[in-house]
């Protein structure tokens, strides 16, 4: 069986799309992988993740209030 080809979003380069890959299914493994600096961290700061769960939870909140 083969698997479906996909342009990545972020190089444009073609990859398989495999069960299980980790990452986003519109974006080749090395476009998914996220950034590690020399310490091992990611890139993202801890106000930027602060910010992204808030973001996250201001949305779900939107998206799914009972007030209708």
């Amino acid at each position: 069986m083969a698997f479906p080809i996909k342009v990545c979003i972020v190089c444009g380069e073609e990859f398989e799309l495999k069960p299980g890959k980790p990452g986003f299914a519109n974006r080749c493994p090395e476009c998914s992988e996220p950034d590690f600096d020399d310490s091992g961290a990611t890139s993202l700061s801890a106000d930027n993740r602060e910010q992204n769960v808030a973001r996250r939870e201001a949305m779900r909140n939107l998206l799914y209030r009972k007030d209708s």
